[in-house]
Parts: C-alpha cells; structure tokens; sequence
C-alpha cells in the first residue's frame, strides 16, 4: 500500500492531468484512487491507528458539511468540498494502512521525492517560458493549476522543507545529505523566482528557527550573513525591488502596498462575515461571491471565522490543539525515554518536524488562506503514525529489558528475603 500511497501524492501535488488535458479526460487521479481503495479492502493487517487526534478530524469534516450544506452559495464551494474529502479519504488510508517504521519512513522519502519532481517540473516550465506578469515582475507558477499560483506554490516548498530536517538529522550519509543540500537549494531558487513575500518571510523564519536550534549556530549566523548578500545581488533588478518592499512599500508599485494591505483587510472582513453569521459563516469557498471580491482572503484567521463561523473556529483550533498535545506527549517521552538508536530519533525528529510545519502553516496563514491544504491532514496522520511507533518500541524496550537478578552476597543494608530458612542462624 505505501507505494500506491506514494504514487497517489504524485498526482496530487504535481497533478500531470492539469498539464496534459488528455490526463483529465481518462479522470487519471479518480480512477487511480478507486484503485487504491480496492486494494487497500484485500490488503492485510490494515487498522485504524488509536489517538485522540482523531476525534479533531471528525469534528472539522462535520463542520465541513454543516456550514457548507447550510450556505447560501453552495455551488460556489463544491469543488473546494469534494477536493478536501479526497484528502480525507487519502488521511484515512494513510492512518489505516501505515503503522511501522520502515513504512513510514518510505512515506516522508517519498514525499520529498514527489516535491523534487514537482519542483524540477515547475522549474523546467518557467525557464521555457511559462509564469504569470504580476506585481510588474515575472513570477514563477508551479506546474500545476490548482495550487500553482506563486504564492501557493512558495507556500507548498515552505511546508516541505520541515521533513528534510528529519533525514538529515538521522543519516550519516554523505550521499543522501547532498541530496537534501540540492532540494534545500532547489527550494531556495524557485521561492526567490516566485517573487512571494510571504514566502521570502517563512524562509527565513524557519531558517531562523533552525539555526537556534542547532549546536552550530554562531557558524550558520555567520554563514547567513556572508551569503546573503550575494544570493540578493543575484537576482534581476525586478526581483530585487519586489523584495525590497518587505522593507521599503514605497519602491514598488502601488498595487504591491494594497496586495499587502489585503492581508489585513481579509481578517477584518472575516471578522465582519463572523458578525453576520456567527454560528456557520457564509460556507466553504464562498468568499468571492458573497464580497464580490476578485481574489480570496489571503488570511487563515479571517477565512476560518467568516466561511465557516464559531463552529469552523472551534473545530479547527481543537484539531490543532490535539496535534499540539500530541507533539507535547512525544517531547515528554524523548525526555523520559531518550531515543537508544537512530531509528527512535528518526519518529522523535519527526514529530518535531510536524510541530515545525504546523507553526509555519499558522504564521504564514496571517498572509495566505491555508484553511483546506492538504497538508494539515496529511502530516496530522504522519505525526499519529509516528506516535503509534514510539510506543510500540517502548513497550519492545520494557519487555526486552532483563529482570533484576539478587546478588549472591547481600550487600549491606540490602533487605533479607523473608520466608522459612530466612531467619538468624541458631548455634549448632
């Protein structure tokens, strides 16, 4: 099943279907899933891993439903719908199928490996000539339709980046390493070549991170410092005045400052959708028609309150409360019982992994409407699988472990067994 897993995140993230028509017409990624789902009812020793976690999930697909079956605008939020209940079918083949380590390592190598393609596919298409002309500037797309826009797209690099940390922290290959030196630089190359701010920002907030984290970080600061600069210089003036406006509005054009100024606008308008509709929102997707606005709310906050009301906002905040719980019970685990090998680090880092990519999902979400991507679910199911493995080696360390054995000679203060024979010896 892990490889018929692997083959489906192949679909969906790079979606060949969106590029070559003839795809879509077969219903390539329908078909390939129907498949999955058959094999996945004859396949042995499939079981829904036990977690809390999953009781969030269940609450927000309900939510889902309720708010969307209760819009006025339903139609208008059907594709959306049907696209976030495949990523649901996807989470509950994952979390039923997966549940040993070696699995699930394939899983997260796979999933860098899907990215690779994505990105090098992506990559190939911009330098033949495919972007879109925005912000006055050039900007890379992914090669897809569906979340290829630039900012999506440096969005999707920025989430992946958090599952290169896991390898690189338990291999001492020098092969695999340069490996993931070559994706990290790849991601690097085509976020500064989508011209996205908010993405700019979520590099280096997480590289940031990672340097705090890291034994070597008077090395890595200096590093930053040094290289900086010159992977700047680099860049076409264009790109260059594009990202001065994080610093400077003024130097760009005017429609840069009212980009950023919707970032603002969409939580206040949220805010106002709330107050209109406080229990259910307007329904899923249902921004556009309902604001009359050209572009959606680029704001997970304002997305969450106004399209889905306090039932979205409790059920989403309550899943991500119980990813949290689950990564704060890892973290009180490694504690208690440090990792004895790599493999233990490995479902440790991650775990942490997930943590990371969850708070990057958050942060960025103050410019970006991430409420139905795939990868909340996703790496939710990873970081349960993760957890199951954890505890199942636990539970192999407390039964291997060798019982206690008494000394031949008691030691002093060492409490006498009690029992007949045990008493004071008499004189004979």
């Amino acid at each position: 099943m892990v490889w018929l897993l692997i083959g489906y995140m192949f679909l969906f993230i790079d979606r060949p279907f969106e590029v070559w028509p003839i795809l879509g017409d077969m219903y390539l990624e329908r078909v390939y899933m129907l498949f999955t789902m058959a094999m996945w009812c004859i396949a042995p020793g499939k079981r829904l891993l036990p977690n809390v976690q999953h009781l969030g999930v269940i609450a927000f697909a309900g939510a889902v439903l309720i708010t969307w079956g209760m819009s006025p605008w339903m139609e208008a939020g059907q594709v959306g719908v049907e696209n976030w209940f495949k990523v649901l079918v996807f989470y509950v083949l994952l979390v039923t199928s997966i549940n040993t380590e070696k699995d699930l390592r394939r899983i997260l190598g796979g999933f860098l490996v899907v990215m690779a393609i994505y990105l090098l596919h992506s990559l190939k298409e911009f330098l033949g000539g495919r972007h879109v002309y925005r912000m006055s500037i050039a900007r890379m797309v992914g090669v897809d339709t569906s979340m290829g826009d630039p900012n999506s797209f440096g969005s999707t690099i920025i989430y992946s980046l958090p599952i290169v940390t896991v390898f690189w922290s338990v291999t001492t290959s020098k092969l695999l390493r340069l490996g993931l030196l070559g994706y990290v630089g790849l991601c690097m190359l085509c976020i500064l070549l989508t011209g996205s701010r908010g993405s700019l920002l979520g590099l280096i907030m997480i590289g940031g991170i990672l340097m705090l984290r890291s034994r070597r970080i008077v090395l890595y600061g200096i590093l930053a410092v040094l290289f900086s600069p010159v992977i700047f210089m680099a860049l076409p003036e264009s790109l260059q005045n594009r990202f001065h406006t994080i610093i400077d509005p003024s130097v760009g054009p005017a429609n840069a400052i009212e980009s950023g100024q919707g970032r603002i606008d969409g939580f206040f308008t949220g805010m106002e959708l709330l107050a209109e509709s406080p229990l259910v929102g307007i329904g899923p997707g249902a921004w556009r028609p309902r604001t009359r606005s050209i572009i959606e709310s680029h704001n997970l906050y304002g997305q969450v309150a106004g399209e889905m009301g306090m039932l979205g906002i409790v059920s989403f905040f309550g899943m991500v409360l119980l990813v949290y719980h689950n990564i704060r019970t890892m973290n009180k685990l490694r504690k208690r019982y440090p990792p004895q090998s790599p493999d233990e680090e490995f479902l440790y880092r991650t775990a942490r992994a997930v943590g990371l990519m969850f708070f990057m999902m958050l942060s960025l979400g103050m410019f970006g409407h991430n409420l139905f991507r795939y990868n909340w679910l996703w790496f939710g199911g990873i970081l349960i699988i993760a957890h199951h493995c954890v505890l199942v080696r636990l539970k192999q360390r407390s039964m291997n472990a060798a019982p206690m054995r008494l000394p031949r000679v008691m030691p002093v203060g060492f409490p006498r067994p009690i029992g007949p024979g045990s008493g004071p010896m008499r004189a004979g």
